[in-house]
């Protein structure tokens, strides 16, 4: 089993539709290695910030093309899990900003 620190990457709020999913819905946005499954995304975020998981909602994302020069690449692909918190419950990251 992975531990709960490579299952969570990082939080994804620094955008318009996660800070709106935040406040209206109470979803939380992270990006979660690609082999984490939704149940052990529910029990990394339980444990990580003691709050209740109601639903978990994943996702990949597929990378995008790019170019350098004439080289040809493309990004990695990663995942994206939605995380529907419980009534009542928040995640705060950045609280003083």
């Amino acid at each position: 089993m992975k531990s709960m620190q490579d299952v969570i990457i990082r939080p994804l709020i620094l955008t318009e539709k996660g800070e709106t999913l935040k406040e209206e819905e109470n979803k939380v946005l992270f990006e979660v290695a690609r082999s984490a499954n939704k149940i052990e995304i529910k029990q990394a975020v339980e444990k990580l910030f003691k709050v209740d998981v109601i639903d978990v909602n994943t996702m990949v994302v597929r990378g995008k093309p790019g170019r350098i020069g004439r080289r040809t690449g493309k990004r990695p692909n990663w995942k994206k899990a939605i995380v529907t918190l419980a009534e009542g419950d928040t995640i705060e990251f950045f609280e003083g900003v």
